[in-house]
């Protein structure tokens, strides 16, 4: 019969590529990698151009990755991230390769954590014709003779090659300087994204000379804001995006980038320029009105006046991070989201943010209003159930992210909410809103009637489906001490009958956060979470729940790559054991603090987790020594291991 079937099998004709490809399409991309092990020719269909949309390789220096390399000369075009490369012979012979096979085709490149030579980088960039970026965040060793490009013949060899070079990444480097800047910039005639993150900048005064800057002379020491503005002033044609994010820039020196003629800026990173003030943003809006996005959290001096001159001036506004602006109130929100453009916005550590003017933007008078697809209000402790069950009535038609970390007056009432109207959502993120229990995951909220006579007897817990009244009761008082009530079957039952109230119904999940949400238990993570797109979760500092949870999320969450489960004391090997068969794409695994986790646990992960990449361990007191060399052994994939404290023992304490 064996033979019959074999033989069977093989008379079946093969379906075209093109109709496999098809197929492809339709699948989410872990999905479709899974698909592409199943055959030569799936593999081949998984290769097709339509699915290599910004792809990027990313790999460690190494003799093995020489054959990567000559791999990837079939292909038509690619990007590379290659880590750890140094002085040595085998980055040399790397990088020399690189230019060989890919030259013609590499779009993108970045170097991070490297020490690389000049001589090392000067025998590649020549070769690499078609490059569209390039990152050379951190390569002080390029920078800190400041020779580099020094030579003409070697500017000439580079120009040729990056004269269609459009992005620029040359954050966090501490030896930029005027001479070095202008000779890399100055083969680079066409650049539309240029990123200054974190360099030393001298926008006012240059401390090596005790002077004011605008020195006519180019300094060999430091980069300064008349070099910045030579060239934002000659490249004006093609920049569209600049980022100046952690410098000391001024407010009178970003005017004076602003109002450069002819200068339109598309995108603009002020992330932790504390010297800005409000003056600085208005000019900027009135100077730069196409602004489509603008980061300026952490700018600790804004205020609302801020914002209020966002709304008014920047009317294409798409995205907008205001986060850890601390002075920013109420003011002006309403405004904001009578933009229509607005897509994105992140509050995130606003501390006097409510949310009760960001729900008047969403009902005056004005029909036109945002689309918000990405909100983040973590650590806006101000936010209450009323306001943002309001919010999700708005943006149930648009918004795709939603980040409540830390917004510790929320409760039940709130997740009902998200279920209910935001079933779009395809990241979620609850951590440590220790007031959601069981109740908001189900879609039930608990009423408890208190009797003010004393002789009359408890009528215990009712339900209600509607929730959506909220005047007419209060959510439960609960004491710091008290425990949730655990569900019982018949509470299950009920939750069958109220299908889109509860966690089951945003089924587009892909990442969910619910770490420190305490008072969950086994009750609602064992029902709730079936979520077969989910690839991202965090049940870390669960006390209550068991293996029992583990298991069935495994079960119902099979393309999960990353789990944190630490501090979780009642996972233990039991768990990882029956869960461990279904997380074969599991990635990055967090088991830190789970004293009942021991060898056998990794034995499971080596049996059954194959790709795992990371893996956090520490404190897992009955983990030995060797079977965590035996782990590392046997899983090529595993790039790092926590394990401080296993056993006992800290491997990074030396004597």
């Amino acid at each position: 019969m064996g033979d019959i079937h074999l033989e069977e099998v093989k008379d079946t004709p093969e379906l075209p590529v093109e109709v496999i490809v098809y197929i492809l399409s339709f699948l989410h991309a872990s999905d479709r990698k899974e698909a592409s092990l199943v055959c030569r020719s799936w593999y081949d269909a998984s290769q097709d151009l339509r699915f290599q949309k910004n792809a990027m390789f990313c790999f460690p220096a190494s003799a093995s990755s020489l054959e990567l390399v000559r791999g990837l000369s079939r292909r038509s075009r690619c990007s590379l991230i290659i880590s750890q490369l140094d002085g040595f012979s085998m980055s040399k012979s790397l990088l020399l390769e690189v230019g060989l096979c890919l030259g013609s085709k590499l779009e993108s490149l970045a170097l991070p954590g490297s020490s690389i030579t000049e001589a090392s980088l000067l025998t590649l960039l020549p070769c690499l014709t078609s490059l569209r970026r390039l990152d050379l965040r951190g390569l002080d060793s390029l920078f800190m003779s400041g020779a580099f490009l020094s030579r003409e013949e070697h500017r000439q060899q580079v120009r040729s090659a990056l004269c269609g070079l459009e992005e620029l990444d040359l954050s966090d480097l501490r030896y930029l300087s005027d001479l070095t800047f202008n000779r890399l910039t100055s083969c680079t005639p066409r650049l539309r994204r240029l990123s200054l993150s974190g360099c030393h900048i001298a926008f006012e005064f240059d401390p090596y000379r005790g002077r004011p800057v605008g020195a006519v002379e180019a300094s060999s020491a430091l980069l300064s804001l008349r070099n910045l503005k030579r060239l934002v002033t000659e490249q004006k044609s093609t920049l569209v995006a600049l980022d100046l994010s952690r410098t000391s820039i001024t407010p009178e020196s970003l005017r004076t980038i602003a109002q450069i003629q002819g200068l339109v800026l598309e995108e603009l990173r002020l992330h932790g320029c504390k010297e800005l003030t409000n003056y600085s943003i208005e000019a900027l809006v009135k100077h730069q009105p196409n602004l489509r996005r603008l980061d300026i959290s952490a700018c600790t001096e804004l205020t609302s006046r801020s914002v209020e001159a966002i709304a008014q001036g920047l009317k294409s506004l798409t995205h907008l991070s205001l986060s850890r602006d601390w002075r920013i109130t109420e003011k002006g929100l309403a405004d904001l989201l009578s933009v229509s453009s607005l897509k994105s916005l992140d509050l995130s550590e606003c501390l006097h943010i409510s949310g009760a003017e960001m729900v008047k933007g969403f009902v005056g008078p004005d029909p036109t209003r945002a689309q918000l697809e990405t909100l983040s209000l973590k650590s806006c402790t101000y936010i209450r159930d009323l306001a943002l069950y309001s919010l999700a009535q708005f943006l149930g038609d648009t918004l795709c992210e939603l980040d409540l970390t830390s917004c510790v007056n929320l409760t039940d009432l709130s997740v009902c909410a998200i279920a209910t109207y935001l079933q779009r959502l395809v990241v979620l993120r609850l951590g440590w809103c220790k007031e959601v229990t069981d109740w908001g995951l189900l879609g039930m909220v608990e009423r408890i009637q208190y009797e003010l006579d004393n002789k009359m007897k408890d009528k215990g817990p009712k339900f209600t489906r509607t929730f959506g009244n909220m005047g007419f009761f209060k959510p439960p008082h609960l004491s710091f001490e008290d425990r949730p009530r655990l569900v019982t079957q018949s509470d299950l039952e009920q939750l069958k009958q109220q299908a889109g109230a509860s966690l089951l119904a945003l089924n587009r999940l892909q990442e969910l956060d619910l770490s420190a949400c305490s008072k969950l238990t086994d009750s609602s993570i064992t029902q709730v979470l079936r979520h077969p797109d989910l690839h991202r979760l965090s049940l870390s500092m669960l006390p209550e729940i068991t293996d029992e949870s583990l298991a069935l999320v495994a079960r119902h969450c099979r393309s999960l790559t990353s789990l944190n489960l630490s501090y979780c004391p009642h996972i233990s090997d039991q768990g990882v054991a029956q869960a461990a068969p279904y997380l074969r794409r599991l990635q990055h695994l967090n088991l830190s603090f789970c004293n009942k986790i021991t060898d056998r646990s990794l034995f499971y992960l080596v049996q059954h987790c194959k790709r795992l990449r990371t893996l956090d361990i520490s404190k897992c007191k009955n983990i030995s020594m060797t079977a965590m060399d035996l782990l590392q052994s046997q899983l090529p994939s595993l790039e790092n291991v926590s394990c401080r404290l296993i056993g006992g023992f800290d491997p990074n304490f030396r004597i």
